[in-house]
């Protein structure tokens, strides 16, 4: 199997990661905010982030030859389905533990798509990868035998404490500014919840525009200026998630439960991989290698993912329309999309757990500096804080620059896993 033992690897493997995993939650975004339902979004997602574990374990576990305590991907697979029955090995105490941490992150993972739409994608990212690396990152410190530095690795994880705080600053001070800007759209006479018929298109699909051709309706289709009134109304009406009226504190709810859940996936790996709570009782069995447990992650991930969103097909919730699977099926609009979120998503995971194998989970959570990414998708494509006031642009510099910081430091604090 492929082991990454240098810290040069293992921060190459955290910066891929950092752009894969601020990256796909900008395309889910996209589809929402174009009118797919996150049902179908959802489970399209689910299908290829389990296609890229399995190609990772396959790809990166089988390569070379089996080390000592290190079985390559299909030999330890083998032991743990077969051999166990025997009595020979018993690792499913650990293979349940990395389940157990695939479900947390699905589960963060489809509260999160609810809480883009209510809270915002930098915020919500924000807010959820500060709590990530708070609680999980000091669990994983700990657990690693404090393999990283103290003195560098918390104050990183200070800076992420404070970004916290600003997020939600700078959530609550950009609602205000959208507030304001109905009332002034309501007050030049704009119907907040009337048709604007074809006055303005929010992120319009290039291929419907196309197909507009030369008439009166492909004439008449323009591009809402993001930060204006115009777009906010605009969104809100093609979008598939509707937001108005909705209290901000829904928004912030949804965001600090995802984080909560966030937080438990990597310790979860952790634990899985180098069985700091000798839950593997005989002598000798060895440690699930990073790519079985990723593998048996993904897959519980995958099942609670399906799950979940099948029963949402037929009993949605926030207000989403509900739907079938047939319509699923027949739905290929933006599916490209949804399936490339997917591969991103799986590959950034398994990226970071295999730098953390080799430098320490704690120094991996640099990775949760993916804001820096989704906000710059944000701001770029989606307008977001497009004509804010200068309090939230001032908030917002400051959150952003928590988190240069963070990164940086914690990627200082890499240390060197004895195998």
């Amino acid at each position: 199997m492929l082991a990454v033992e240098d810290r040069g690897g293992a921060i190459a493997l955290m910066l891929a990661s950092l752009f894969f995993l601020g990256t796909w939650p900008a395309i889910i975004t996209l589809l929402e905010r174009r009118g797919r339902l996150p049902q179908h979004t959802y489970l399209d997602y689910s299908v290829t982030n389990l296609l890229a574990a399995v190609v990772i374990a396959i790809a990166l576990g089988q390569a070379g030859e089996s080390k000592p305590g290190m079985p390559n991907f299909f030999t330890q697979l083998t032991e743990v389905s077969v051999l166990q029955l025997l009595q020979i090995h018993d690792n499913w105490p650990s293979v349940l533990i990395a389940m157990a941490g695939g479900l947390a992150l699905s589960l963060g993972n489809l509260v999160s798509q609810y809480a883009w739409a209510f809270a915002g994608l930098s915020v919500t990212n924000i807010i959820c990868s500060s709590m990530t690396v708070v609680l999980g990152t000091t669990l994983n410190y700990f657990l690693d035998g404090r393999i990283n530095r103290a003195e560098v690795l918390f104050p990183g994880v200070a800076c992420f404490l404070v970004a916290v705080f600003l997020g939600s600053a700078v959530h609550s001070s950009n609602a205000k500014d959208d507030s304001e800007k109905l009332k002034m759209a309501e007050s030049r006479g704009v119907e907040l919840s009337g048709n604007l018929g074809n006055r303005a298109a929010v992120l319009s699909d290039p291929e419907k525009l196309k197909n507009c051709g030369d008439g009166d309706d492909g004439s008449t289709i323009r591009q809402a200026k993001p930060g204006t009134a115009e777009f906010i109304i605009q969104l809100e009406k093609i979008r598939s998630i509707k937001v108005f009226g909705a209290h901000k504190l829904l928004g912030l709810g949804l965001v600090f439960f995802a984080g909560a859940c966030f937080s438990l996936f990597a310790p979860a790996i952790n634990l899985a991989t180098n069985d700091q709570w000798h839950a593997l009782k005989n002598k000798g069995t060895p440690h699930l290698v990073v790519y079985t447990a990723f593998f048996y992650f993904s897959i519980s991930a995958f099942v609670l993912g399906i799950g979940l969103n099948v029963w949402f097909l037929y009993w949605p919730m926030a207000g989403v329309p509900a739907s079938t699977f047939g319509a699923y099926v027949r739905d290929w609009n933006g599916r490209h999309w949804a399936l490339l979120a997917g591969l991103l998503c799986g590959f950034g995971n398994g990226f970071q757990f295999m730098a953390g194998q080799a430098a320490g989970y704690a120094a991996a959570d640099a990775v949760q500096a993916l804001p820096l990414v989704s906000t710059f998708w944000g701001v770029i494509f989606f307008g977001e804080y497009r004509k804010s006031s200068r309090r939230t642009y001032l908030l917002l510099a400051a959150m952003l620059s928590m988190f240069v910081i963070a990164v940086a430091v914690l990627m200082a604090s890499s240390g060197h896993r004895k195998t």
